[in-house]
Formats: C-alpha cells, sequence, structure tokens
C-alpha cells in the first residue's frame, strides 16, 4: 500500500526528527537497513539500531538493542521508529513503540512495508506514520542531494 504525503509533511518530519530506532538493522553493509542507518547517521540524526540477533553489538557508533524496550531502559528518547521488517511484522512493533517511546512522533515503514491496521492504532494516538517510503531517499530527494543519474533507474544503490 503506497500513500500520498505532500512533501511539506516529509520535510517536516525530517527535520524535527532527532533519534530515529532502526527496527530490523542488519550488520552486513551492503544490506538496504545498513547503509540507510549510516546515510542517516552521517547526516546527522542519531540511529540506534535495533535487532535481537544482533543485540550487544556496536554500529555506527551506537550499541545494538534487542527491542524498542531497550531503547527505552537506556533512557535513549527516540522519536522516530524505522521499520526494516515484513508488513506483518508491524503490529507488535508499533505496540511497543506506541508503549515504551514517549517521545515518539514518526513511525516510519520503509519501501516494501505498511499496515494500514497498524498506522491507525499510531496515528489514534497522535503518531504520524509514512509507509512504503525510505527516510533515505526522502531526505535525499527533499534535501537537494539527489542527483539526476540514478534516482529513476529502480536501482537503490549502497553508494553516499
Amino acid at each position: 500500500m503506497s500513500e500520498t504525503h505532500p512533501d511539506s509533511v516529509l520535510r517536516e518530519i525530517l527535520t524535527r526528527t532527532r533519534v530515529i530506532a532502526l527496527v530490523g538493522i542488519s550488520t552486513n553493509p551492503v544490506r538496504p537497513s545498513a547503509y540507510v542507518a549510516r546515510y542517516l547517521a552521517l547526516k546527522g540524526f542519531r540511529v540506534i539500531p535495533v535487532n535481537p540477533g544482533h543485540a550487544g553489538k556496536t554500529l555506527h557508533g551506537e550499541t545494538v538493542r534487542a527491542s524498542l524496550t531497550e531503547v527505552a531502559e537506556a533512557g535513549i528518547e527516540a522519536d522516530m521508529v524505522d521499520i526494516f521488517r515484513r508488513s506483518e511484522a508491524v503490529p507488535p512493533i508499533v505496540e511497543e513503540a506506541l508503549a515504551v517511546l514517549p517521545a515518539l512522533r514518526t513511525i516510519w515503514m520503509q519501501i516494501g512495508v505498511s499496515h494500514p491496521e497498524a498506522a491507525a492504532m499510531a496515528r489514534a494516538q497522535g503518531v504520524d506514520v509514512v509507509m512504503n517510503r525510505c527516510p533515505k531517499i526522502e531526505y535525499q530527494r527533499l534535501f537537494g542531494e539527489l542527483r539526476m543519474g540514478g534516482f529513476a533507474t529502480g536501482v537503490i544503490s549502497s553508494k553516499l
């Protein structure tokens, strides 16, 4: 499911966001979750990696957390959760985020990820939701970093 978001809304979300809990991060540097995290960290976002299979490791200067609850218990005030998981895995992630992250303002589901019911649950709590989009691509597009050669190719590159 794809949604239409005015550029002004996406720009506002990306401008106000400071700390992103990235759920489903991979330690493999060529996986999309890894290079999206790296790019966002280079742009000044604090990216908190979340993946129970890699908990305790360090990525981009941050300790990988097993869950959003661990993020909250560490006193980290994530204001966005970026989800790199299959659509069917989204509801419990959103439920946990709403329950444990008091600073939460945005749930962002990556390209190919959407869950209208989970989105409605978050919106009912006043949380913005973006589905089927990538914050790296939107940041590049909205803040003038997207080069003409490469965007419309259908190829997602790990190059910065």
